[in-house]
């Protein structure tokens, strides 16, 4: 085949591929490659611009988790909590949490119960930043769906729960709730 030649749609490639073994719905493939290649452009997108704020999307997660915490009634959570909620390895989840007491968003102190255990809570310097950055983050983040009617997002919504219940099923994780936050926070990050 020359250089002038055109290739193929790789879409076509595969379809043909999947009709020559007998595969003729790949409906679930096509479905979770668009999810896939959207999570992926909103965390690049995302990760640009959290860059502004000096810190991870993944570490203003954190800090989000631990002032909802807050606002719950609670002081702090463990590790282990944020680990679960995030689902994050506790080795990521340690070099996160390490990152965020250098910068002295959160402070780690023993657990009174349990003095092998640590629980973290949201210093002033880390509560400032949620306070600070929350507002900017949710209307970045609205822009983003701005294509979208109200209808439609209800619908995405809708239906995405759904899917995450269906795929739920067929997993041994425990589903992430809503309430976990965005990616919704949770998807594993």
């Amino acid at each position: 085949m020359s250089s002038s030649t055109t290739q193929a749609d790789p879409r076509t490639i595969f379809l043909q591929a999947m009709t020559e073994m007998g595969i003729e719905d790949i409906h679930g493939v096509e479905v979770l490659w668009l999810i896939k290649m959207t999570a992926n452009a909103y965390d690049t997108i995302l990760a640009e611009h959290m860059r502004e704020e000096g810190i991870s999307e993944p570490r203003w997660r954190i800090l989000l988790r631990l002032w909802r915490e807050e606002k719950c009634g609670g002081e702090s959570l463990s590790p282990t909590q944020l680990s679960q909620a995030h689902r994050l390895s506790k080795n990521t989840i340690s070099a996160h949490l390490r990152a965020l007491e250098e910068q002295e968003l959160i402070a780690r102190e023993l657990d009174a119960d349990d003095l092998r255990q640590f629980r973290i809570r949201l210093t002033n310097s880390g509560r400032d930043l949620i306070h600070r950055s929350t507002p900017g983050h949710m209307t970045f983040l609205n822009q983003l769906t701005a294509d979208l009617s109200p209808n439609e997002i209800d619908t995405i919504q809708n239906l995405l729960h759904k899917l995450h219940h269906s795929i739920s099923k067929h997993s041994q994780l425990a589903p992430v709730s809503v309430e976990d936050g965005p990616k919704a926070d949770n998807s594993p990050d």
